[in-house]
């Protein structure tokens, strides 16, 4: 008998979006999932803010049993800036992945608000999702997966409605312009519902917290959930589903991004086509598109463009490759990749803002930013890429390490 241990299984939490994701949604499905409300409100009452209560209301939708999660607050006019949020989070002294986890929501809208309305980061001032009951969604699905101990999300597709949303800002289309920023690069489905199915407060905490998505994953199911929204639908149960798992670590087969590969053989299509066909496979939602130089039948040159897409897209973006290039067929294949984790900061050059991605040990300059800077400036890009990667690896080396005081 070998003495090896037994590889430690891990707890995986995926939602299923079918009718998209709001704060309170993901909130209440957790609870209904069996996290128990005792707890969050404790862990809640560790931010230093009052002035709300959340309860647990178990209700019907289309003849589906949900539990929807209800925040109170007084809280009505005061406006947040991102700083001001991250603040409270960090005084709270949460569990360490609760802290982190709500903090990376929180950043996303930041980072996403910012790019909006053209200002830094931490100068953004939240209005609806700053409000006491966004904060205690996001803080309290955090807590949530904590207390289930959750350690690894997923997602299905994530559906979005029609129409137009009334916030803070005036009337905006729906999804709202934060909300479609949020998803991107996340598999989306548009119903034919006048209602904001997916609120930025989901789309940030879906974006953050979901390290891969499509079909429900292979796992043995623990615990399944549903939380409700605040209104009830016709067309069907106005509800977020999570299932909650036990998954094989020893198990590889899970660590990976299902995607499928779409590739076409082209003879006959000009530079001019091409180019025009990639820009276009990646507005239709590709990964990444890529054109190959090849040798076809009876030695006459053509290029192969293929796409890599995510499975809920790949017969939209197949439809695209068809029309854009006149091919007679299109074939694809199933496949995973490992994407590793990224976050975007920005950093000025020359007073301008300039976008940075940030993978683990590396930061990469977003081109078209630096492009734009160059171009306004009239300074070589690669300075600017050189001026934008210096200022944010010096901003890096000034700020203290996470375990030492600011």
């Amino acid at each position: 008998m070998s003495d090896a241990p037994a590889a430690a299984a891990r707890t995986l939490a995926w939602f299923h979006c079918f009718a998209g994701v709001a704060g309170d949604m993901a909130l209440g499905s957790l609870i209904d999932a069996g996290a128990d409300l005792g707890e969050i409100v404790s862990m809640l009452h560790l931010l230093p803010v009052g002035g709300w209560s959340l309860e647990a209301e178990p209700v019907q939708r289309c003849g589906v049993a949900a539990t929807h999660a209800v925040v109170s607050t007084a809280d009505t006019a005061l406006v947040r800036t991102h700083a001001h949020i991250a603040g409270l989070i960090e005084e709270a002294r949460l569990p360490g992945r609760v802290r982190d986890r709500s903090l990376a929501a929180f950043a996303a809208l930041a980072e996403v608000e910012g790019r909006l309305h053209r200002r830094p980061p931490a100068q953004v001032h939240f209005h609806e999702v700053g409000g006491l009951d966004a904060i205690v969604d996001i803080v309290g699905t955090c807590a949530a997966l904590e207390i289930l101990g959750v350690d690894e999300v997923r997602t299905s597709p994530v559906a979005t409605g029609i129409g137009v949303v009334r916030t803070a800002h005036g009337v905006l289309p729906n999804p709202a312009p934060a909300t479609v920023e949020l998803l991107r690069g996340i598999p989306t489905y548009g119903r034919d519902i006048n209602l904001e199915l997916t609120t930025p407060t989901g789309a940030a905490l879906i974006s953050t917290l979901a390290g891969g998505w499509g079909p429900m994953p292979a796992m043995t199911i623990t615990a399944t959930g549903y939380g409700a929204g605040s209104r009830d639908m016709d067309e069907l149960p106005n509800c977020t589903q999570v299932v909650i798992g036990a998954v094989d670590a020893s198990t590889p087969a899970m660590d990976g991004q299902p995607v499928v590969l779409l590739e076409t053989n082209l003879d006959d299509a000009t530079g001019e086509t091409l180019s025009h066909a990639l820009g276009a496979l990646l507005e239709a939602g590709a990964h990444d598109a890529w054109v190959v130089p090849v040798v076809m039948k009876k030695g006459r040159p053509g290029h192969v463009i293929a796409a890599l897409c995510d499975p809920a897209l790949a017969g939209q973006v197949a439809g695209v490759m068809r029309a854009e290039t006149g091919t007679l067929g299109v074939r694809g294949q199933q496949m995973q990749r490992w994407p590793m984790s990224r976050s975007f900061d920005e950093v000025e050059v020359d007073g301008l803002p300039v976008r940075i991605k940030v993978s683990p040990g590396r930061a990469k300059v977003e081109h078209d930013d630096a492009a734009r800077v160059a171009s306004l400036r009239g300074l070589p890009l690669r300075e600017v890429t050189r001026r934008a990667e210096q200022a944010w690896w010096a901003r890096q080396a000034a700020e203290p390490p996470d375990d030492e005081p600011a």
